[in-house]
């Protein structure tokens, strides 16, 4: 289960792409999430995904 309060999701996406994950592609698959979805969330709450720093910010 993901976290649903948006800064706390959004800590722990980084904290994963950081240390486990090569790309979001790749945690959105191994979580079973879809990543539209997630980024989506994510950029409703002021975050945008940088695919070539591998990070929301």
């Amino acid at each position: 289960m993901l976290p649903q309060d948006p800064s706390i999701l959004f800590s722990y996406i980084n904290t994963k792409l950081r240390d486990e994950f090569s790309s979001l592609e790749a945690l959105c698959d191994a979580l079973e999430i879809d990543q539209e979805t997630l980024k989506e969330t994510l950029h409703e709450a002021g975050f945008d995904y940088d695919e070539a720093a591998n990070r929301f910010h």
